[in-house]
């Protein structure tokens, strides 16, 4: 049997074994998913940084998506717009034309998350359809799809915190909506090279742990970034590595009660998101010089950790130059959107060392 046959594929480095076409396509299907989500996440940093996302000011999930089509259709979800709180208060002198510049941004955010639901759902009822999937798949395909409306509502839920008196969103619904798209992400991806590799190999008990703190690491990143986003805490302590002279900085505990510091309090905000980084920083190298070093790491496991050195490496330096440059948008949607890379390369090495 000729080894060019595509249904066959190396199982490790002595063995031959069957992948299946029908689950290979499901992760190809999942992983396409899941750039779709790097996508929105992407886009919903530059909606966020421009101020575009109060633009829309009504969630329509089925007649949403046609935007307005003439002069008439753009005067009335502008005059829609004039009776929110960030017009009345900001943008009291944006014209029509200026209102098209955020609307766009928002619009294209919404599309896209229109876009991943129909990507998702209609081949996951054509494989159940075709019965490709097993019932524990399909049940956590079925999860996901389940998160991803929640997700939508959540969206939802966190412009509407923008559209009462202040014209700023919750801090904390933001923070939800962007941790909420990260654990989707994972899933999928996760999902997906349960599929594609689904082979255990051995590796030492310590560094699986170290693995698994990663992940957690990175959600805790994810989680700081939002609320620094939220408060827009990158506008202040402009100063790396120390925070105006500080390492810990004297108003970190300001607020009272204490525990308000953590959701509203820029030092506290930012020095908890600096923390992790510097946390990922000296943990991540050590990861691989284990994987490495340790003779009964899988390979892949050893690039999936040289990887994350190469997506920790980078997402650092963006989160300095951000913050020096006081939150340009190109850098502070590159940075957001580098969490995700990283993200995939600390699942990654967590699935190679089970």
């Amino acid at each position: 049997m000729s080894l060019r046959n595509p249904d066959f594929a190396f199982a490790g480095s002595h063995s031959l074994q069957v992948a299946p076409r029908g689950p290979r396509a499901v992760a190809v299907w999942l992983l396409v998913c899941c750039a779709l989500v790097f996508a929105m996440v992407v886009v919903g940093g530059v909606t966020r940084l421009t101020h575009s996302g109060l633009s829309i000011v009504e969630w329509q999930p089925l007649i949403g998506a046609v935007p307005p089509l003439n002069d008439a259709a753009w005067e009335a979800e502008f005059s829609k717009y004039k009776r929110t709180p960030e017009f009345k208060q900001r943008n009291f002198d944006m014209t029509v034309e200026g209102f098209k510049g955020i609307f766009w941004w928002e619009y294209a955010h919404r599309l896209l998350g229109r876009a991943i639901g129909v990507v998702f759902l209609l081949p996951f009822l054509y494989f159940l359809a075709r019965r490709q999937l097993d019932k524990p798949l399909a049940w956590r395909l079925g999860g996901i799809f389940v998160l991803g409306g929640l997700q939508g509502a959540l969206g939802w839920y966190m412009v509407a915190s923008g559209l009462v008196d202040d014209p700023r969103v919750s801090q904390f619904r933001l923070t939800a909506h962007l941790t909420l798209a990260f654990l989707i992400y994972a899933a999928m991806f996760w999902v997906a090279l349960g599929i594609l590799v689904p082979e255990r190999y051995g590796s030492p008990p310590g560094l699986r742990k170290l693995g698994s703190l990663l992940v957690v690491l990175v959600f805790a990143m994810v989680v700081t970034g939002g609320l620094v986003a939220g408060i827009r805490a990158g506008y202040a302590y402009n100063t790396f590595p120390l925070m105006n002279g500080h390492f810990v900085p004297p108003e970190i505990f300001m607020l009272q009660p204490w525990w308000k510091n953590f959701g509203y309090n820029m030092a506290t905000v930012q020095f908890d998101h600096r923390i992790v980084a510097w946390a990922l920083a000296i943990l991540v190298p050590l990861a691989w010089l284990q994987a490495w070093r340790s003779p009964a790491v899988a390979r892949h496991a050893s690039w999936a950790a040289t990887a994350l050195v190469f997506a920790v490496s980078l997402q650092i330096a963006l989160g300095i130059f951000t913050l020096l440059l006081r939150v340009p948008v190109e850098l502070g949607a590159a940075h957001q959107g580098n969490a995700v890379i990283v993200l995939t390369c600390a699942l990654w090495l967590r699935h190679a060392l089970r």
